[in-house]
């Protein structure tokens, strides 16, 4: 006999219900920045890969094309972000931090670090190292 549907058993119940709570606590605790979650990835992405393509940097958030123009546009209405030729075919941009997109990450890296505590704070450290390693291989 097959198991009864109990709605909140469902694991992408549970994901979205953990995922809404997650960016509660990100957009407490970025609310002064100003960011996105999806804006924040960006930035902090870019802190990381020094400049990337459009196309680049959304295969490495896992934004569709369309949000990462979206966010793009954004970031760069604000001045966090600059782009710049490719180094290796001057018909195409690369994306990097300006001054102020690299001050503002390297301003909010620990924030960010916080949000990810905070979040699996009703856990166990095992389990928070648990949830984290199913989550990537879901991922």
């Amino acid at each position: 006999m097959p198991r009864r549907y109990v709605l909140e058993d469902q694991v992408g119940h549970l994901l979205r219900r953990a995922h809404q709570r997650a960016t509660q606590i990100f957009l407490e605790t970025f609310d002064a920045a100003g960011l996105t979650p999806t804006q924040w990835a960006a930035l902090a992405r870019l802190g990381e890969e020094g400049a990337a393509s459009q196309n680049h940097l959304g295969r490495l958030t896992a934004m569709d094309p369309a949000t990462v123009q979206g966010v793009i546009q954004r970031l760069e209405k604000r001045g966090l972000i600059d782009r710049e030729p490719d180094p290796d075919d001057r018909r195409r941009t690369r994306l990097k931090l300006s001054a102020e997109g690299a001050e503002l990450v390297a301003r909010h890296t620990a924030d960010a670090a916080k949000v990810s505590a905070l979040t699996l704070a009703p856990l166990t450290a095992e389990e928070a190292e648990s949830f984290l390693a199913l989550l990537k291989k879901l991922a």
